[in-house]
């Protein structure tokens, strides 16, 4: 039996919120609802006084959805969301550092200062890159407005639950996580920025990673609140920032870099994507967005230099075609320099190199 948003709405508007003493949809707590498949997703927002203490009432929600006819499986986030107050704050103290992520030794955040300079498409064969080097290997897509990974690794499944936890998919001897795994192909996240952070958070502390040496997170462009949360909250033993070698990009770059130095992030370097176009037919090679940029950014700023990875057709369509270029041929060009990249990576978050199991493409 197809269920549908109006089937769960009237499920959910049997709960009764036991402060207001009406319906938890009636009083519009209910946000972000997604239904997919029989697969439903939903946060719940509360008054920020509340907190934790309305954590029965979500299960509560949960329990009433799965009740309905269909429904194979319930997701729901507890957010707290207030406005901004009129009169001035008292100073906050420091923030206490993040507590680490079970069974997972090291955390990095693939990011860079704008969209479009090809991140994800870095992050995914970087994971896959440090997958080969032997490493154990996680990739939590961050990017909640854009979500890739799905796409780039072929994933179409939806990630089940066990005991409130989610079971991240594997693909190529990786595991994963996405908001794009929970959504329908053309449905948009219309979610604000505390929602947002509260369901990030939720995805990697309750994600069954263990065990991993490494969980690779793409970050979403920019460097706003979702980006903050992320450097704040999560334990990232460094990032890897992307840019092209373009002027526009290197300053966006740059902001980016000045956001993890303020968030005491240490950057493991920067890559220089699109760096090259090498014709296939003539061998003849263009420099279509600039080339050297991001080494000289790096020398200036005093950060390292990780690579180049050049604008190659065989990336972008093992990237559109599920299969990315690190795991469907490891022997070009194009996938050494990923593995170049990954090599300096693991060695700056103290991961040795180990025999790799081998990948089978699917």
């Amino acid at each position: 039996m197809a269920v549908n948003r109006e089937d769960i709405l009237k499920a959910l508007d049997s709960v009764i919120d036991p402060v207001s003493g009406r319906s938890v949809v009636h009083e519009d707590m209910i946000e972000g609802l997604v239904v997919r498949e029989g697969h439903v997703g939903f946060v719940l927002e509360v008054d920020p006084a509340r907190g934790a203490t309305a954590e029965p009432l979500r299960l509560e929600c949960d329990e009433a959805v799965k009740k309905v006819p269909g429904v194979l499986s319930v997701t729901s986030v507890l957010t707290a969301h207030s406005e901004p107050a009129a009169s001035p704050r008292p100073a906050r103290k420091a923030p206490p550092p993040p507590a680490g992520i079970d069974g997972v030794k090291a955390v990095i955040a693939v990011a860079s200062g704008k969209g479009g300079v090809g991140k994800s498409t870095v992050a995914v064969n970087l994971a896959l890159a440090l997958s080969k080097l032997g490493l154990k290997v996680g990739l939590l897509d961050a990017d909640i407005y854009g979500p890739s990974v799905p796409k780039m690794l072929g994933l179409t499944e939806r990630p089940l639950g066990e005991n409130g936890k989610f079971i991240p998919l594997q693909k190529y001897g990786i595991k994963a996580i996405s908001i794009g795994l929970f959504l329908a192909d053309d449905e948009a996240t219309i979610w604000r920025g505390p929602m947002v952070q509260s369901a990030l958070v939720q995805m990697i502390n309750d994600g069954l990673w263990a065990p991993l040496d490494v969980l690779v997170i793409d970050m979403p462009p920019g460097t706003g609140d979702v980006q903050l949360t992320i450097a704040q909250r999560v334990p990232l033993k460094g990032a890897v920032i992307v840019s092209t070698p373009q002027d526009v990009a290197l300053a966006d770059a740059r902001r980016g870099i000045a956001m993890f130095r303020k968030t005491q992030v240490p950057v493991l370097g920067i890559v220089e994507n699109m760096s090259t176009f090498i014709c296939p037919n003539c061998g003849h090679e263009s420099h279509i967005f600039g080339h050297g940029g991001a080494r000289e950014t790096a020398a200036r700023l005093g950060e390292p230099f990780l690579g180049e990875i050049p604008l190659n057709t065989a990336i972008r369509l093992t990237s559109d075609a599920g299969t990315p270029i690190v795991a469907a041929a490891p022997d070009t060009p194009e996938a050494r320099a990923f593995l170049l990249i990954a090599e300096q990576v693991a060695a700056k978050i103290g991961e040795p190199q180990r025999p790799a199991p081998s990948i089978v493409i699917e």
